[in-house]
């Protein structure tokens, strides 16, 4: 450290310090390597030395992971990372506003609970609304915590079944001929509801109320024509739907019943041309009553640290792209097609040239 090293001292218990370590003091380095401070341990005491501002920041970080404890939550990597984030955007204080607020436990004991602002609005959208669209890359918990409000609602007797829906498109793949009975084709697309019904629920019980009729996992399909009462349905993956299908679903649902739709309007597996009903559903249901649009985004994610930064670096990208293509626009004047001539074709004077 230079000569002008600034230094502030915090006193912690050893539970907290040990909580705000971390294992083998990962979550210590992690901080020090991001704020360019040295964090030395001193018999109860942490001292922060490094330039002032980083110090500050350090030592604000600290406090709010500390607060962010005393509301129920558990410090993780994730949690460290979260910080980082927000006193990135000068958001930090907004953490102290995510309370331990348990949904539920896994079958390994686990609690569930939002771990970031994002999901905790997305959270408190779903107990207040009917309908709740969850809007966001991959890794937010849109479809987990949706299943994990949907088995709490279930084991309380608010609702007597759980419906968990989604189209069956390939991600960009063609599958071809598959074997087996209809369900056995069906299931591939059902593999991540299935994954967390089993992580919550436990695979027997899930079995058993599957068997009774009281959970159904089904394809988009076969909701058509049906009128779901008293019921917590999810439809997952929803950017994959048309306009029609969208329309269908919404229209399907009756009396004391609750719906999630989560989707990715980046990971669109549709046909090209083909509009997709998640982004049509945005604009025409804006403003009604009893329904939510909670949007999450890369600083919620809450998967591998990695998995934060792989989704920054795509919407950076496509941001990018998108100023790209509009100065490319701006440029060529975005003058018409000549009449007679399709879009993008060229003429038989510029072929020729060629």
């Amino acid at each position: 450290m230079t000569e002008k090293a600034f230094e502030s001292t915090m006193e912690l218990t050893m539970e907290q310090m040990r909580n705000i370590f971390g294992q083998h003091d990962q979550y210590i380095k992690k901080i020090e390597n991001d704020l360019h401070v040295n964090i030395v341990n001193r018999n109860g005491a942490i001292r922060l030395i490094g330039e002032a501002e980083s110090v500050e920041k350090a030592r604000h970080i600290f406090e709010q992971l500390l607060q962010y404890q005393d509301h129920g939550n558990e410090i993780e990597e994730q949690s460290v990372d979260y910080a980082l984030e927000l006193e990135k955007e000068n958001a930090l204080d907004e953490m102290a506003q995510i309370e331990g607020d348990c949904i539920c436990h896994t079958i390994a004991g686990k609690p569930i609970r939002p771990k970031t602002l994002g999901q905790k609005k997305y959270v408190d959208a779903i107990r207040d609304h009917m309908i709740v669209f969850g809007l966001g890359p991959a890794g937010t918990g849109k479809t987990y915590l949706a299943m994990a409000m949907a088995i709490t609602a279930f084991k309380a007797n608010e609702v007597s079944r759980i419906i968990l829906t989604r189209p069956a498109i390939e991600a960009g793949e063609k599958l071809g001929f598959l074997p087996g009975d209809l369900q056995s084709k069906v299931d591939p697309y059902l593999r991540p509801l299935y994954d967390a019904l089993y992580q919550i629920m436990g695979a027997e019980t899930f079995a058993r109320n599957m068997e009774k009729g009281l959970i159904e996992v089904a394809p988009l399909a076969y909701m058509r024509g049906r009128t779901l009462d008293n019921s917590y349905i999810i439809l997952d993956e929803a950017q994959n739907t048309t306009p029609a299908q969208m329309k269908m679903f919404l229209t399907r649902i009756g009396f004391n019943s609750k719906v999630i739709i989560t989707g990715d309007s980046t990971q669109k597996d549709l046909a090209p041309g083909v509009k997709s009903g998640l982004d049509v559903a945005q604009k025409v249901l804006a403003g009604i009553d009893d329904i939510a649009f909670c949007t999450l985004t890369s600083r919620d994610v809450v998967r591998h640290p990695l998995v934060q930064k792989i989704v920054k670096a795509y919407e950076v990208y496509e941001e990018k792209q998108a100023r790209q293509e509009a100065r490319n626009r701006e440029r060529s004047g975005n003058r018409p097609p000549r009449v007679g001539q399709r879009p993008g074709s060229r003429d038989k004077g510029s072929r020729e040239l060629l």
